[in-house]
């Protein structure tokens, strides 16, 4: 064979290659929805149209977030193993490709006389000089192995990249609630030295009351009583504030200027844009762990097509054409032409079962990710229900605990009053006191849950990743 039937072959083996379009990957269907089709009263539209600027618009609170987008340290391993998935995918679709590799060699070899190949010549030495072009152990795809594996390596990307997009959207929802914290802590720390010293003031008038013999020891131990309490409030919330600090600190990865806490209070116009929850369909495609499960899903059904090309022969191509000679100066002179050309087939006749148990294991795989799939629509469904039930409720709750809170106070005033007039004893006014203590600290920690909901809402609809 010369020249121009090598590269026959190397045509014929290409042209089969081209034709091995057909692959063993089951036919994808997307499993159905194990949710209901609606939820109730639910407004349509997209939460991911809202970018998280828009969202969180509050100065403070949108610096933090752009600043954890930058230096938080599981965002930036997230991205990382996108880059590592992209090129893990690079070298499955490679595979469909043959190699081609360039060689140059020299061989020196020195044979003594008396040999069989040298009795008639004597001793000898000789050099032999070499120049190729190649292809090596190429794999013809005829039944879609290689095809499965790079569907399957495409699919891993495209799932992590969208894990990437999840935990985006979840760190821009944790600093958001983090900073609320803060600002509840802060305000539940003011509210306990505020009542303290409030508290400090009418233990002293209680003991000036005793001395003078007026007030009973009882009244004076119950005074008391109070103030230690809110003392101890104090340094759970100063505690409470330093942690909260703390943990924002580590979701940023940096350090926080002292500036965006300084005025971290609920007591501000707090108000996110209302968000529409659209239908439950809607959330295949924009929560990011979604569409994570079922790409997840999908590489598992092309690992199916992969385990089941194993069972037929495959077929690997080698060949090489160049040139040799023994003088290095007429490497490339004409008669010098060389070539090689070795195809070889495999036929798996007996393994064990190796190739079933691959296969079986391929379709379990593919079963745990479907009910993988199917519970992550459950838990948005879930989160989302939960989310509209506090957007439908917390309001009333609010109102309610600003009017209990209200009442409190106004009972805390008459109190006093009666007891200045001489018609209570002080006990009643520490009990509206308490009393008004508390419905304080519940409307805080209250309108705390009613803006985390809010961000929980906008989180399960998918939103925090535009921008």
């Amino acid at each position: 064979m010369n020249k121009s039937h090598f590269a026959l072959s190397l045509i014929g083996a290409f042209t089969l290659t081209l034709l091995a379009g057909c692959t063993m990957e089951p036919h994808y269907q997307r499993p159905a929805l194990p949710v209901a089709s609606s939820w109730d009263g639910a407004k349509t539209g997209a939460a991911q149209d809202i970018g998280w600027k828009a969202f969180f618009s509050q100065p403070a609170m949108n610096q933090l977030i752009g600043m954890s987008l930058t230096n938080n340290r599981d965002l930036r391993v997230a991205a990382l193993n996108v880059d590592t998935a992209r090129a893990a995918f690079q070298i499955d679709r490679a595979a469909l490709l043959p190699t081609l590799d360039a060689s140059a060699g020299e061989t020196n070899q020195h044979l003594p006389g008396g040999l069989y190949s040298t009795q008639s010549t004597g001793p000898v030495t000789y050099q032999q000089y070499s120049a190729n072009l190649g292809v090596t152990s190429y794999e013809v795809d005829l039944f879609g192995r290689v095809r499965s594996l790079r569907d399957q390596g495409l699919e891993t990307y495209l799932a992590t990249e969208a894990t990437q997009r999840a935990t985006q959207i979840s760190l821009v929802s944790e600093v958001a609630s983090g900073y609320l914290s803060l600002a509840a802590d802060n305000d539940l720390l003011k509210l306990a030295i505020n009542t303290a010293n409030s508290q400090n003031k009418s233990y002293e008038l209680t003991k000036r009351s005793y001395d003078s013999g007026i007030s009973t020891s009882q009244d004076l131990v119950q005074a008391e009583t109070t103030v230690r309490a809110a003392q101890a409030d104090i340094a759970q919330y100063t505690r409470q504030v330093r942690q909260d600090v703390n943990a924002l600190t580590l979701l940023v990865g940096t350090t926080i200027p002292p500036r965006l806490l300084a005025d971290a209070t609920l007591q501000q116009d707090w108000k996110f844009p209302q968000t529409p929850a659209g239908l439950p369909s809607d959330l295949l495609t924009r929560r990011p762990d979604i569409i994570a499960a079922e790409h997840t899903l999908k590489a598992a059904n092309a690992n199916i097509g992969a385990a089941r090309a194993a069972f037929f022969p495959s077929i690997t191509l080698t060949g090489t054409a160049g040139s040799e000679s023994g003088s290095l100066s007429k490497l490339f002179d004409g008669g010098t032409g060389a070539w090689s050309f070795m195809p070889s087939i495999n036929i798996p006749i007996f393994d064990g079962g190796v190739n079933q148990a691959n296969l079986d294991i391929a379709k379990d795989t593919k079963k745990i990710d479907i009910a993988n799939y199917e519970k992550a629509i459950q838990t948005a469904f879930k989160e989302v229900s939960d989310g509209l039930a506090g957007q439908a409720t917390y309001k009333d709750e609010l109102l309610a605990r600003q009017q209990d809170a209200d009442a409190n106070q106004r009972n805390y005033d008459l109190s006093q009053m009666r007891f200045k007039g001489g018609i209570d004893n002080y006990l009643s006014v520490l009990v509206a006191q308490r009393s008004l203590y508390s419905a304080r600290q519940t409307l805080i920690t209250t309108q705390l849950a009613q803006l985390n909901q809010d961000i929980s809402l906008y989180k399960a609809l998918g939103g925090g990743w535009k921008e």
